[in-house]
């Protein structure tokens, strides 16, 4: 079996290497840059990357490549991210990334010749009559499969997670033992392909600024100025500047271009139980059609879902819309549902990932 291994220069990728060398393989591994060389600001960590990710593949014997897919990440991932913004939305690029590039353009560009993708994503697959499922990783802090929620069978079913059943504090011992290079550098954080700007930064070079009122929800009363409610976000703290807080983004009036904020360190405004999704995506299957392959319309489902990474799940249901789609009521209240957001719907046992679909409000 041939396997190509994807490479981040982090401790997690170094240790799925070893991990396939013990069983006997030797992948070929590689490094997939994103940033652009035009831009020394947006080049993110490239460099050192792959001077880390070089040299675990030199350190086990495994040939070594770069692949330059910074067009597709740009084209496809940052015009995505930029499109949602603008109109209102929030967006997951981590998401998009996993399905359009190190799952998407890199198995046409490369990974279709081979039999397996490996990767260091904290995640497990399952066997169930045949079929692959997505499944959560035995470290609850770490896992990532609210990562993978929008990729497809194809490519599920070729993909390891050789880390899946490791807890993280494991796979730094793994790391340590075996002198690996990146055995003690910190996890990456926030967006990649950012570098060394930070995000407000960055939105602003491509939407500029458009001043506005933050009004308080509950008196209608105007309590300073933004600078475009592209940079603020449902259930947001930081960032507001108003005195006597602290204050919560409740909602956007985007036509308007007017923030909504409620006062308080847990205000209820800003809690939810219920809301749709739209066009959802079934990583494996349908679960819940009848054997006839028909959905009885209404019939609520019980199952646990996320709406940004945490460790925790919440408990749910799920039925059809009328108009398309799915109405999700949680048990307990949701803080932050912003539209936008994927919402990735596990089983009732958190155990296996279905799919997503992008949060609507009412």
């Amino acid at each position: 079996m041939t396997i190509a291994t994807l490479l981040s220069g982090g401790v997690d990728s170094s240790v799925v290497v070893h991990l396939l060398k013990e069983k006997g393989f030797t992948p070929h591994c590689f490094y997939i840059k994103i940033g652009k060389d035009d831009d020394p600001s947006l080049d993110c960590t490239a460099e050192e990357d792959i001077e880390m990710a070089s040299a675990v593949a030199r350190k086990y014997g495994c040939p070594f490549d770069i692949v330059d897919l910074h067009r597709e990440y740009w084209d496809h991932v940052v015009a995505y991210t930029i499109d949602k913004v603008r109109r209102g939305f929030t967006p997951n690029p981590d998401v998009m990334c996993n399905k359009l590039i190190k799952f998407g353009a890199f198995e046409r560009t490369v990974g279709h010749d081979f039999d397996r993708i490996a990767t260091g994503h904290y995640a497990t697959t399952d066997q169930i009559d045949g079929k692959t499922w997505l499944a959560t990783a035995a470290d609850p802090v770490k896992d990532q499969t609210d990562f993978l929620c929008q990729i497809n069978y194809s490519q599920i079913s070729k993909l390891l997670f050789p880390i899946g059943h490791l807890m993280k504090h494991e796979v730094r011992r793994i790391a340590e033992e075996e002198h690996l290079v990146n055995a003690r550098r910190k996890d990456s954080q926030g967006i990649c392909f950012l570098g060394k700007i930070n995000y407000n930064d960055f939105i602003r070079r491509y939407l500029g600024e458009r001043p506005g009122d933050i009004v308080e929800l509950e008196t209608g009363k105007i309590l300073g100025r933004h600078r475009g409610f592209w940079f603020h976000t449902i259930g947001q703290r930081k960032g507001l500047y108003l005195s006597g807080g602290p204050w919560f983004v409740i909602k956007k009036d985007i036509d308007t271009n007017t923030i909504y904020v409620a006062r308080g360190y847990d205000p209820q405004e800003q809690y939810g139980t219920d809301f749709d999704i739209s066009d959802f995506h079934f990583i494996t299957e349908n679960p819940w059609v009848l054997p006839s392959g028909q959905q009885p319309p209404g019939k609520p489902v019980q199952i646990t879902l996320k709406i940004r990474h945490t460790p925790e799940f919440t408990r749910a249901t799920i039925s059809p819309h009328p108009r398309g789609g799915y109405h999700i009521a949680t048990e307990k209240p949701l803080q932050g549902i912003a539209p936008g957001q994927f919402c990735t719907v596990y089983d009732s046992a958190s155990h296996l990932c279905i799919g997503s679909g992008e949060i609507v409000l009412h």
